[in-house]
């Protein structure tokens, strides 16, 4: 090791920072050596980061369109020509498959950006303000979280009508309460700390104190917990699909192909179990992803 990158180590891992930017730069730095420390998490970090390259060329990468096929060319087994075989209509597993991953990142981003701020925002207001607010917006988290989530996105995708932009709002409505557990519980553990009593001691508002000091506590559980779930949003978003609830045809969405192969699950297997095979590997990535990031951002539960 050089003594540039020795000079550099020792200047973010001083236990006297000189500058704010300097401490989260070390804090930044530890969280990144517990986090790389983990094998599984760095499969898990590669896994996403090759379905986000593959999503974003997916115009350069799939070698034929993913909604053309020919009929003549129909149900033919894997290939050189056609790697992961062709479906009943002709088109090419692959490119579907490959063209399928920026709906499978579409739905999960979306969902992310409704259902977290949703419930770290119900969470944290539930548990600073108490009282009969956090009574009322706790029995709502739970009547939520008595119905499993698919049945209950199921129920909402039928009064909205079948479609990916009402599978993924069905499925932010049935995401966020997780979240408001979560946010409350790191609220109520904070909500009376010296650090928060002397910030209200200043005349700060309970808005401000909320969305200035609390909300910032809860940030990396959630952002764990976010990763963890996205598997779960896949799956759900897969079973719409397979169900016709969710991406309509001929949008290559991973459920509604395998709904597709399905009738010739036992001869062709390959038009099911491609889009699985996708599935299942990028479920795996972000509940490996999920863990490593809890060890890393929580150092008090890693396995050290």
């Amino acid at each position: 090791m050089s003594a540039n990158a020795i000079s550099r180590r020792d200047w973010l891992l001083s236990e006297r920072p000189q500058s704010r930017l300097q401490a989260r730069l070390g804090r930044a730095y530890m969280t990144w050596r517990r986090f790389s420390a983990n094998r599984l998490a760095l499969i898990g970090l590669a896994i996403i980061v090759a379905l986000l390259v593959v999503a974003a060329f997916a115009d350069l990468i799939a070698p034929y369109p993913p909604t053309v096929g020919d009929l003549r060319q129909g149900l033919l087994p894997p290939s050189a020509e056609h790697w992961f075989g062709t479906d009943d209509q002709g088109r090419d597993i692959l490119s579907r498959v490959i063209y399928g991953s920026r709906l499978t990142l579409y739905v999960i981003v979306l969902v992310a950006i409704i259902a977290a701020p949703v419930g770290l925002i119900v969470g944290t207001v539930a548990g600073y303000a108490g009282g009969w607010i956090d009574v009322v917006l706790t029995r709502i988290t739970d009547i939520f979280l008595a119905f499993p989530k698919l049945i209950l996105a199921l129920a909402f995708v039928a009064a909205l009508g079948p479609g990916i932009e009402n599978a993924v709002i069905a499925i932010a409505i049935t995401s966020w309460p997780p979240y408001a557990r979560i946010a409350r519980a790191e609220t109520l553990t904070v909500r009376n700390s010296d650090y928060i009593s002397a910030v209200r001691l200043m005349g700060a508002s309970p808005w401000r104190i909320i969305l200035r000091h609390i909300m910032p506590l809860c940030i990396s559980s959630l952002i764990v917990r976010v990763t963890l779930d996205m598997a779960g949003i896949i799956i759900t978003a897969a079973g719409l699909g397979f169900l016709g609830l969710g991406a309509q045809p001929p949008l290559p969405e991973w459920g509604a192909m395998i709904a597709s192969g399905r009738r010739f699950i036992l001869d062709q297997w390959w038009v099911a179990a491609m889009p699985g095979a996708a599935i299942l590997i990028v479920s795996l990535g972000f509940n490996l992803l999920g863990d490593g990031l809890r060890d890393a951002l929580d150092p008090r539960g890693s396995r050290q």
